[in-house]
């Protein structure tokens, strides 16, 4: 079967049309997005989900039956680690672990002993892999993952997806914080904000690495679909150095409202606990170099454009 062809875009060859992506917590905020513009684009696209359905596997049925056929595979499932609603305890934090690790871990398995392997697998894990800082900039080179629970995790979660052999692309993207509408980041600021209640988490001189919904959907694509991308990609937009309070202040202006109410730092550690709190009260200015240099143009580089798509 003829897998690719050839396509001008970048001179490089691209996944052909109706070709079948197969994801992995594909019905979710980020899941969802993909799953449109791959259809949008073309291909039928397989959801992995815990619930059979048209167009779905289960994850029961992928780990005792192997994968189906596809021409990529792409793996987004995982417990939402800012749910306000659960306790950091032990419990969370092993439902945490095991929601990105087994799912992870069944997708490369069947991967690997699939007769017909995909050309493509990626993964999505996040920007937590780089140690918080107020003067580091780190790129897809910079060491990390070795510091602190949310580090270790994103370690142990590459290092799961991890194949044998080069038969199969892998592509690893780090993702920041995501932007869009009815869902992620927005989804629990919005209300404040609109009421004029917002404003910068705790001190607000912390980075705040961002990237739009559509854009990170379509650097997934980019990865799915050529075949020159691989390794690790950081999933954040080329903006120019965001703090948390420049962030406030520009989703403020987005919303016609004042946003200088503080959430002070005290409050996002008695909801979130200590250690999950530093996802919110620290950052990492991060840049995609590699990114950029495969050739992915962003659709929302700039935080204000990015926010009006966002609210409008």
């Amino acid at each position: 079967m003829e897998r690719l062809k050839q396509n001008r875009r970048n001179g490089r060859p691209f996944l052909r049309e109706g070709t079948k992506p197969c994801t992995g917590g594909g019905t979710g905020f980020i899941g969802t997005a993909l799953t449109q513009l791959l259809k949008a684009r073309g291909h039928e696209v397989t959801l992995v989900s815990r619930k059979p359905g048209p167009d779905r596997i289960t994850w029961d049925e992928l780990d005792t039956s192997g994968l189906p056929h596809c021409d990529a595979a792409v793996n987004l499932a995982g417990e939402n680690i800012l749910n306000p609603l659960r306790r950091w305890n032990e419990r969370f934090q092993k439902e945490v672990l095991n929601s990105r690790l087994e799912t992870t871990q069944i997708l490369a398995r069947a991967i690997n002993k699939a007769p017909q392997p995909p050309q493509a697998w990626v993964l999505v894990t996040g920007v937590a892999y780089y140690q918080p800082s107020l003067t580091a900039e780190y790129d897809e080179d910079s060491p990390g993952g070795d510091f602190d629970f949310f580090s270790n995790l994103v370690t142990k979660w590459e290092a799961a997806a991890r194949l044998p052999g080069e038969s199969t692309r892998q592509v690893v993207v780090r993702s920041g914080v995501v932007l869009g509408r009815g869902g992620g980041a927005i989804g629990h600021m919005l209300l404040p904000f609109r009421l004029g209640l917002g404003g910068p988490i705790g001190p607000g001189h912390q980075f705040f690495p961002w990237i739009h919904i559509r854009d990170l959907a379509g650097i997934l694509a980019h990865a799915v679909e050529a075949s020159h991308v691989q390794g690790v990609l950081n999933g954040v937009a080329p903006a120019p150095t965001t703090t948390n309070a420049e962030f406030a202040k520009a989703f403020g202006a987005a919303l016609g409202r004042p946003a200088f109410i503080p959430l002070p730092s005290m409050v996002v550690q008695a909801v979130f606990g200590r250690e999950r709190a530093i996802m919110l009260l620290e950052g990492q200015k991060v840049v995609p170099r590699r990114t950029l240099a495969t050739g992915y143009q962003y659709s929302f580089p700039e935080l204000g454009a990015a926010l009006k798509e966002v609210v409008d």
